[in-house]
This record gives C-alpha cells, structure tokens and sequence, in this order.
C-alpha cells in the first residue's frame, strides 16, 4: 500500500520527516523517499529502494545532508516517489497512496488534449505522479486542479503537495485512507498513522474529512475545500494494515482487534463450537490481539508456539514475488517446540486469502507433534480483490482460495451466492468452511462475520468499506 508524513516549521524539519516516515514503514517495502525545500538550496530529492534494507537506514545520510522548513516523506509500494513536477504553477513535489484503475484511460486523454510525455518506470507504466500532476494542470489552480483529478481517477487517490511555500494534503473523496494533522508550538504536521508524530512532540490537532484539501504552513492549517465525500475507511485498516496503536476515526488498532477476538470466541461459545484445545496462538503480528482477545473470552490459556524473528524480518509485508514471500513467511517464523508437540492448538490470523502460507504453517506444526490445528480468521471470506488500495496482488480473484472453491463448485453462477458461501450457517457456508479444512488439513475452522467486524471497529457499517468482503461499493 504505502503511507505518507510531512511537516512545516519554523525550524529545520528534516529530522521529524525522516522518523515520521519511518514509522510509515510497516505500509510497504519496495521504496522510499524525501523531498524538503529551503530557499537556500530550492527543492532537494532522494529515492531509494528498501526491499532489502528499512528507510531507516537507507536515508540516515539524507536526513543528515538535506535540509529545510518544508519537508515530506513516503513509503510506497508502486511506483519511486515523491515525484517532482514542473507546471505553470511552478515546480513542486507529489506523492500518493492508491490506485488508478483507469491509468491508460486518462493518459489517451490527456495525450488527445495536449500534453505530450509522463514519466514512466522501467516497466513502461506511466509513474502516478507524473498522471496526477498532469490532471492536476489541466485546471487553473491547485484545489480545482486536485478536485478534478479525484473525480477523474477511478480508484483512490490520497496525496500530498509539497511547494515552496507551504504542503497541500487531500484526502480521497471516500476517505478510505485517513490523514492526521499535529501540532506543535513550532509547526504543523501531516500524517496517516497518528502515532507518528507524537514521540516528535506534536499532538493531534484533528483527521481531514472524505474529500477534503488543506494547506499546511508553520503558522497554520487552513482548510481550502471540503468535496462533501461519504465516508467509506477501509476496514482492513483495523483487521490487517494498521500498526498496533494507531487511530483511526477515533478507533484505537489494538483495541478493535482485541474486541475482534472477544467477539469471535463470544460466537463459537454461542453456538456451542468452541474447541478443546490446550492454546489460543496468534500468527504474528496482527493476529496476535485478536488471539489475545478470542483467549480472554474463552478462558483457553494464550501461547506463542511461534516466534517471528524480528532481526531481519521485521514486516509483514515482503517481496513482490509471490514465492519468494511463501519461503520468507515460513523462515521467519521460528517454533517453541514444547508448545506445539503433542498439543492441540487454535490459530487466530487476520485473514486467509490464497491459503498457500497457512497450509505449509499447518504441515510444519503436524511435523513437530502437534495433535490438532484449528483456524479462526479475524474477517470474513476474502471474496475480492481490492481495486481501492491495492491490498491483493492476485491477479485473478480465482487466486483467493474462497473464489476459487466456489468456482469450481458452481462455475461462473457461483458469484450469485457469495453471500450465502460468506455466512456459515447455511449449507454452502459450511461447505466453504469443511473444503478449506480439507485442503489446509485444520481440524476446524470459522471466519469473523461482517456483522461481528462492524461491531469491533464500533462505526456505522456505511462508514466502512467493506468490498473485499462483500463486493459492494
């Protein structure tokens, strides 16, 4: 996915953009950078790759040589960013978090319109920063130019602007994606994770709306426009994306996660499947609450059969290569053999999708001993492929192992009845649920309802986006 910080001071930023930015870290692996303004030095600019080493290190020298009262910084997972753009509104920087669906659409149309080249990686695709900037000059100043690109992209688009004289943030039309704005005697800050700013000093002054454009300076944060969008935040942000202490909508990570489990051990215990087992175990890191939770309201002792170890693979989030993130999701994970041989044992993960890690983690406890396995997902069904933010790589939804059972099933008719495969008190639910036992060799297994999601997260359902789940907009 990837994430985003920035800050305007009265005095030198570079060092809370570097850590602020850093703490972005756990959103993406694939690349890095900064961009900070001085009227001494203008605009200043480095990229780097972090697949095999953290931001952290990768820019301790830039955040030591750049310099400046204006600064920002991402993470990203797609494309190098930020990315400098020359327009007639001068020269600036632009990073984004999203996806655009419709990236060749808009690019025929601005060729037909006038504008003549983009930036593209060595893939060929066109850099998305350079499509932004271009939408973004198709109109006669910044927000009306940010407001067109929104509602041109079909997608998300979450960004920042970095000028020389203050940093624009607009946060998508559907809010999918927060941003938090900080405070602090000298300045102002940016951000999408909340905890980023607070170990800097600043403190939470307040979250842009759906839709909304501000302008941040030392002295101020201004709202420019106010686009009206309906509130639709990813709900994968509490189950899955978010870093343990973040705030999202005023929803603290760890707590919905906690009561996530709370909430699934509560539904077992009512319909009277709880399991016998001697251990609730969280596959680290984000399952790890929700186990917490499901252990709390069971009364089933908490263990941690497996330890990840955190050296050298810090991040859930791993190389782009499908195979290579299988061998590394299994080296990393180290066993306590004394918890696993001759135990039974219930998993809590905060999502299966393909189900090609889960099964090697079962066969690997079967190999050391343990007596049984039981799964329990801390969301429904993973149905579809995210076409917001980019959360699967799959490139068919016949790559998700809950699409794929049922297309082999039904067939094409099959996408009639998701709903029915999502809940496991109907027949096909419970054929959904015996076939991935099956396949991954679990003992049993159960998924968190929408119904039980919503009720951790504690916002209206209408808020959420919920399309990974239900296919609904």
């Amino acid at each position: 996915m990837g994430g985003f910080f920035g800050a305007a001071s009265k005095n030198d930023c570079i060092t809370d953009v570097f850590f602020g930015t850093d703490y972005h870290s756990h959103l993406g692996t694939r690349r890095g950078g900064m961009t900070a303004y001085s009227e001494e030095r203008g605009f200043q600019r480095s990229i780097h790759r972090i697949e095999n080493s953290p931001f952290r290190t990768k820019f301790e020298d830039d955040a030591v040589s750049m310099q400046g009262k204006l600064c920002i910084g991402c993470i990203s997972d797609t494309d190098p960013q930020p990315i400098l753009v020359r327009s007639r509104f001068g020269i600036y920087a632009v990073c984004s978090v999203g996806i655009i669906n419709n990236a060749e659409e808009l690019t025929n149309e601005l060729f037909e319109s006038g504008c003549d080249n983009f930036e593209v990686m060595s893939s060929g695709s066109i850099n998305s920063g350079s499509l932004i900037g271009a939408l973004i000059a198709q109109k006669d100043d910044f927000i009306e130019g940010i407001k067109y690109a929104q509602e041109k992209i079909n997608g998300t688009m979450t960004l920042i602007i970095l000028t020389k004289d203050a940093i624009y943030a607009a946060r998508d039309k559907n809010g999918r994606l927060p941003i938090v704005i900080g405070k602090r005697d000298d300045g102002y800050c940016l951000s999408m994770e909340s905890f980023a700013f607070q170990k800097l000093g600043y403190s939470t002054c307040r979250e842009l709306e759906p839709g909304e454009i501000a302008r941040i300076t030392a002295d101020k944060c201004e709202t420019l426009a106010k686009n009206g969008g309906r509130m639709h935040i990813c709900s994968f942000m509490w189950t899955y994306y978010g870093y343990p202490n973040a705030v999202y909508e005023g929803v603290t990570v760890e707590t919905m996660r906690t009561r996530n489990g709370e909430i699934m051990a509560e539904n077992d215990i009512n319909a009277g499947r709880l399991p016998d087992v001697d251990y609730v175990c969280g596959i680290p890191d984000s399952g790890t609450p929700h186990a917490i939770g499901y252990a709390n309201r069971s009364g089933i002792p908490f263990a941690r059969p497996f330890i990840k170890y955190t050296p050298t693979w810090p991040r859930s989030f791993m190389p782009q290569n499908q195979s290579m993130r299988n061998h590394v999701a299994k080296m990393k994970l180290i066993p306590v053999h004394e918890l696993i041989e001759g135990k039974k044992l219930l998993f809590v993960d905060d999502s299966v999708v393909r189900g090609t890690q889960m099964r090697e983690t079962v066969e690997f406890l079967y190999e050391h001993g343990a007596k049984e396995v039981h799964l329990r997902s801390a969301c429904p069904p993973i149905m579809y492929g995210c076409k917001y933010l980019n959360f699967s790589s799959s490139k068919s939804e016949l790559e998700l192992i809950a699409r794929q059972i049922i297309h082999e099933r039904e067939g094409k008719e099959g996408i009639k009845y998701i709903s029915e495969y999502s809940d496991g008190n109907t027949e096909r639910g419970r054929f959904l649920r015996d076939e991935i036992c099956r396949r991954l060799k679990l003992a049993s297994l159960e998924f968190q309802s929408l119904e039980g999601t919503v009720k951790a997260i504690g916002l209206p359902e209408c808020d959420l986006c919920t399309y990974c789940w239900t296919g609904k907009e």
